[in-house]
């Protein structure tokens, strides 16, 4: 099996030249590409590049938000055995500036005016490279170049190139978004993305007739993976470029795939319960509709067949219930994923109750990124799956997962220090997550080893399911478990906005939502849901006190990484003062 990923992509564009490969949004219509145009995009840029002086292992920056172009310039890149250096559209200057010099790229190809403007100011910190621009714009300076300039007729010098390329060509260096320090380039492989397409054809089903929405950055590994697997299976892949219009995008783009982190889901959960609590009538139907829902899984996950009286109810509360649910989706979803970060329980029963089981998944960055995955004949509701073809997990000191397998990383770019770090001599990538594997070989995570609190006193106290109990109260929307080094746990909570103001209208809160967001009302109201969420933890886990945030959460302020979760150090730095004077104030009221 050839495994390279544009050699297999050639051979897919050749079997469903006609077919769509990409499309994007335009107005009130869609901009398409056939996989033939989609291939003379590719080969244009490999011969722009091969002409521009980008030998083979040469490093490119991708420094763009999401769209057919990117996956063209990804691929381009990669024909011509350049290696990608993806940028997150959210890059400041400084990383900018890191990474482009980290890497040695010799070429940047960026999106529009924004990202220009940036890699420009990236000049002080650091000399870049030859800048092209996707979207040409006025006022652009002479030494930006518009990127159809790197669009050249391919020539016999693309092929001969692409021949000598083989699995263990680098594909990218993608930059981890670390929490802590400069991030690293884990070096991805093309044989370790083809792994990763061979481990999911073994327990899914692509067809050309499928189609993907692309919402979560490119430039993140899972994304860019997922895409690959997409594109080397002739399906469609709808770009999104902007990510907050997601909802409206899935009933426009109706997919039959799609990867997503928990944030969508746990949104969709959250407004379909909110919906029906204004009604008790409704609230009642929902709840039969969801108990029926769930015997029906029940049934199947047994291997037994529902009777009539359950497939009669079924088809009732697929009427009243599950199939607006479903369409809000977009439609029913042949692959429906989540990865980035973990999943509760019951979003996943209640997804699986409509109609829409979710496959979760596990993985990181320096897997490219795939360790574990569920899938629709072999699933386990709770955990992340099994590993995947190929690969082996093992659990070390403290709990911490080990992976083994073909699509490991060939080591962090220029950075030997840290590779001999993370990944063993016995080739055992060490993961930095905790969990176990149960008799039935599905792992469970449950944490980061390094958010792991230990207290003054000497207690562990794992912070993400602590979290998730809270967040399944849909009055908080972020929650931050605080306690390292400090005599006992406390909590930061950013209240969820809509059901913040539900809450004030129904008990006659004076004022408005900024009033209501920093309101005492409310802080007794997050201190009294905490307590009985907690109340049956063991007391070294319980938070004895909490905080409200007002702030957002966002990629843009840095308090979201990519995939959406919470950089914890980033909020406890951010927030510190307010986390002193909440272990100041405990402190005076233990003394009296």
């Amino acid at each position: 099996m050839v495994d390279h990923v544009i050699k297999r992509f050639r051979a897919t564009a050749e079997r469903h030249a006609s077919r769509p490969a990409t499309r994007i949004r335009v107005g009130d219509g869609w901009r398409v590409q056939t996989y033939a145009e989609f291939r003379r995009r590719v080969d244009s840029l490999a011969q722009g590049l091969i002409d521009a002086g980008i030998e083979a292992g040469d490093r490119v920056a991708l420094f763009a938000g999401n769209s057919p172009e990117w996956s063209g310039a990804d691929f381009g890149i990669n024909t011509a055995r350049g290696v990608v250096v993806p940028l997150y559209a959210t890059s400041t200057p400084e990383q900018i500036a890191h990474i482009v010099a980290d890497s040695g790229s010799k070429l940047i190809i960026v999106g529009g005016r924004s990202e220009a403007e940036r890699v420009i100011e990236a000049r002080d910190e650091h000399p870049m490279p030859p800048i092209y621009v996707f979207d040409d714009y006025e006022g652009r300076p002479d030494d930006v170049r518009p990127f159809a300039e790197l669009l050249k007729e391919p020539t016999t010098a693309v092929d001969t190139r692409l021949e000598q390329g083989t699995g263990d060509d680098l594909s990218a260096i993608v930059y981890t978004s670390g929490t802590t320090g400069l991030p690293k380039g884990a070096m991805l492989t093309h044989g370790g993305l083809t792994a990763q397409v061979d481990a999911l054809e073994d327990f899914f089903d692509f067809s050309p007739e499928d189609s993907s929405l692309s919402f979560l950055p490119l430039s993140h590994a899972l994304e860019r993976a997922w895409t690959i697997v997409v594109l080397l299976h002739g399906c469609l892949n709808t770009y999104v470029a902007n990510p907050r219009t997601v909802a409206e995008q899935l009933q426009l783009a109706k997919p039959t795939m799609m990867v997503s982190v928990p944030k969508l889901y746990e949104t969709v959960f959250t407004t379909v319960h909110q919906k029906v609590q204004a009604s008790a009538a409704k609230k009642q139907i929902f709840s039969w509709a969801l108990k029926v829902g769930r015997h029906n899984q029940y049934a199947y996950r047994s291997g037994r067949t529902p009777g009539p009286i359950l497939t009669t109810q079924r088809a009732l509360a697929d009427k009243l219930v599950f199939k607006a649910v479903r369409e809000a989706m977009g439609g029913p979803k042949k692959v429906l994923a989540c990865g980035g970060a973990p999943l509760r329980p019951e979003i996943e029963e209640f997804f699986s109750a409509v109609g829409l089981p979710i496959s979760t998944g596990y993985g990181l960055t320096e897997a490219s990124p795939l360790v574990t995955f569920n899938a629709p004949g072999d699933f386990k509701i709770g955990t992340v799956g099994r590993v995947l073809t190929g690969g082996e997990l093992s659990i070390a000191e403290h709990g911490e997962i080990l992976f083994r397998g073909p699509n490991v990383m060939a080591g962090y770019w220029n950075n030997p220090e840290a590779t001999a770090e993370t990944i063993d001599e016995d080739g055992w990538l060490h993961t930095g997550d905790v969990g176990y594997i149960d008799s039935d070989g599905f792992l469970t995570i449950t944490d980061r080893l390094k958010d792991i609190i230990v207290t003054l006193g000497g207690k562990n106290v794992a912070p993400q399911p602590i979290e998730g109990l809270i967040l399944s109260d849909p009055l908080f929307e972020h929650a931050v478990l605080i306690g390292d080094t400090r005599p006992f746990v406390t909590l930061l909570v950013k209240p969820h906005a809509p059901s913040v103001e539900e809450l004030a209208k129904k008990l006659h809160w004076p004022g408005e939502l900024p009033d209501w967001m920093n309101s005492s009302e409310l802080l007794a109201e997050l201190k009294k849901r905490v307590d009985e969420i907690t109340a049956k933890l063991p007391s070294q886990e319980r938070p004895k006190e909490t905080e409200v945030l007002a702030e957002e959460f966002s990629m843009d302020n840095g308090l979201l990484t990519p995939t959406l979760k919470v950089r914890r150090r980033e909020v406890e730095k951010r927030f510190k003062e307010k986390i002193d004077a909440m272990y100041e104030r405990l402190e005076k009221l233990r003394h009296g």
